[in-house]
């Protein structure tokens, strides 16, 4: 009962935070205005800005930002007990990531839908401006070139959804043309999509799909071109054709999945068979960095992600077609995040001594499974040991319903292995909008369309990838480099809200300013202990881009504060222009 009342508990808390602050920072911290023309409104092309209804804006913006995140950084932040972790997922969701994806998505959509490091130069200056784009050109580098890994590694490891997933593309494509080309009603034939694309899910078991090496290719760099290419692909059509379809359909798998984790829990927990086999705290579990700070860098999806600045201001802010429908957007996907965040640490902490197979065939549970999976900080790292910790514990609470286990651990490695799909293209296209006003800035226009710097994305994604081999496993040569990025990233989009609200007057910078003093603390804390690891390790080239980003980010911060300081009330909002019908 413990476990119900713990996910009862968090959840009506997202619900009556949502009611209470998110309403109140709508009114009243960013008064937003159902007259005001939005850029998808403004600037409609059919391609990238497109007036989007906020249901289906919800479920590209949440699948968007949620990729892997909120499963990866929980499971294995679980190491330092199930408290510490719930606590900041809840808590960080709901005053930092909230207000962190929110504010960055109004913001754009005030400035033309254009990036937060595009409109850094209007409210810091243009020095910070280019220091901005280096950050967010890194951690995009990084997230395209590593997802086409991590969804190869799901397949090898769950082939039993590869058909389900490839499947999903064809699928979203007639629901696009039949809902945009032919006006047909969106939900219904949404439901029709979901249903076939499930059964292909059940039909995974039978017809499992093994990628074999290529050409001397192992099949991770097989999956990796191929994902690549798709991710090009996918950025350059139009959002109607695939993006959008596709995340509306991927946020029915998100429902079905969430609902199947909660009446898993219901059962399981009326039974008796669920309960808490982590530790509600381990300070210092073997080999393990410290709990302060890297707890908050370790759980980013779910509590506050830097990455969700670049969706909001990226991709989402081009179609959500009215500034009301921005708080159910970024305000509400971030809360949803959280609770899945929630769910995920339930099935790692709770779910997992329901039975757990190790290595050598044998079946643990109770605390024995949770002891054995996560002995040290080595044993429970890795892409494998995490998705592992999940999907298994997940699997063991819907096997209650009745639904034989094959099937649950299909179910769990679709939804996992979409959501990383999700991220992949839209991180894509996102480093497409930000090459293209970089080169904008720089007056090399002819580097600006489409293809042509989505093909700089993808091409410089690969080169990465495949810096170390034909594994595609480059890119984790910069892995350990992510979490302080993606969560410097955060504070700095916190600084440039915080900024934007001084000009409006009064205290309402409050709202970004504390939590983006907290996580500037964190995130440059983390970096310098990992300049330290780096060092004793001896490895040159983390530690070379470690202290670039250090002192890139610390410059950042300095400049913000000095312009928070600058900038009277009001300021800007003379320079904002305002559309109104």
């Amino acid at each position: 009962m413990e476990v119900l009342l713990i996910m009862i508990a968090a959840f009506v808390g997202y619900l009556v935070m949502y009611q209470l602050y998110g309403r109140y920072i709508g009114s009243k911290i960013f008064a937003l205005s159902k007259t005001a023309v939005p850029p998808s409104v403004e600037m409609e092309d059919g391609v990238d800005y497109v007036p989007t209804k906020k249901e289906v804006i919800f479920g590209h913006h949440f699948t968007s930002i949620a990729g892997t995140g909120p499963i990866v950084g929980p499971a294995i932040a679980i190491i330092w007990g199930w408290l510490p972790a719930l606590l900041w997922v809840f808590v960080g969701s709901v005053v930092m990531g909230a207000v962190h994806d929110f504010g960055a998505l109004i913001i754009s959509m005030r400035n033309q839908g254009k990036s937060i490091s595009d409109y850094t130069s209007k409210y810091v200056n243009s020095r910070t401006r280019f220091l901005f784009f280096l950050i967010v050109f890194l951690e995009l580098w990084i997230v395209i070139a590593i997802f086409g890994l991590v969804i190869a590694v799901i397949f090898g490891m769950y082939p039993q959804s590869v058909a389900a997933v490839w499947v999903e593309v064809p699928i979203a494509i007639g629901l696009g043309y039949l809902v945009y080309r032919k006006g047909k009603g969106v939900l219904g034939l949404s439901i029709y999509a979901i249903l076939l694309m499930y059964l292909f899910v059940f039909l995974g078991p039978y017809i499992p799909i093994k990628m074999p090496a290529v050409a001397g290719i192992p099949a991770t760099g097989v999956w990796t071109i191929i994902l690549l290419v798709y991710a090009f692909i996918a950025s350059v059509l139009p959002v109607t054709t695939l993006l959008q379809p596709r995340d509306f359909i991927n946020s029915h798998q998100l429902v079905i999945a969430m609902a199947l984790l909660i009446l898993g829990a219901l059962v399981a927990g009326f039974s008796g068979r669920l309960e808490l086999v982590a530790p509600a705290v381990q300070a210092s579990p073997e080999k393990a960095p410290s709990m302060w700070p890297f707890l908050f860098i370790t759980i980013a999806c779910g509590a506050i992600s830097g990455f969700h600045s670049l969706v909001s201001s990226g991709t989402s802010a081009k179609q959500v077609r009215n500034e009301t429908d921005s708080l159910f957007v970024g305000y509400g996907s971030m809360l949803m995040e959280g609770a899945l965040a929630t769910l995920v640490i339930i099935a790692v902490a709770a779910g997992i001594g329901m039975g757990y197979t190790t290595k050598a065939g044998e079946t643990l549970t109770g605390v024995a499974a949770w002891t054995t999976h996560y002995s040290s900080w080595a044993a429970a790292a890795g892409l494998g040991s995490k998705i592992t910790a999940f999907v298994d514990g997940s699997a063991n609470m819907i096997n209650t319903l009745g639904i034989p286990k094959q099937f649950t651990l299909a179910i769990m490695a679709v939804f996992v292995a979409s959501f990383a799909g999700t991220t992949l293209d839209t991180a894509t296209r996102i480093q497409r909008y930000v090459l293209s006003e970089l080169f904008t800035s720089l007056k090399l226009d002819f580097l600006t369309e489409r293809y042509t710097a989505t093909a700089i994305a993808v091409g410089s994604a690969a080169i990465l990838a495949f810096a170390t081999g034909a594994s595609g496993a480059g890119a984790l040569k910069l892995w350990p480099l992510f979490g302080a990025v993606n969560q410097t990233l955060a504070a700095l989009a916190l600084i440039i809200i915080t900024v934007y609200l001084k000009g409006r007057g009064g205290v309402k910078w409050m709202v970004a300013g504390i939590p983006a003093v907290f996580m500037a603390v964190m995130t440059l804390w983390a970096a310098v202990m990992n300049q330290v690891h780096f060092g004793h390790a001896h490895n040159l080239l983390l530690q070379a881009i470690n202290i670039v980003i250090i002192i890139v980010a610390a410059w950042i911060v300095i400049e913000g504060v000095v312009k928070f300081f600058q900038t009277e009330g009001t300021a800007h909002m003379d320079e904002e222009v305002v559309v109104t019908t």
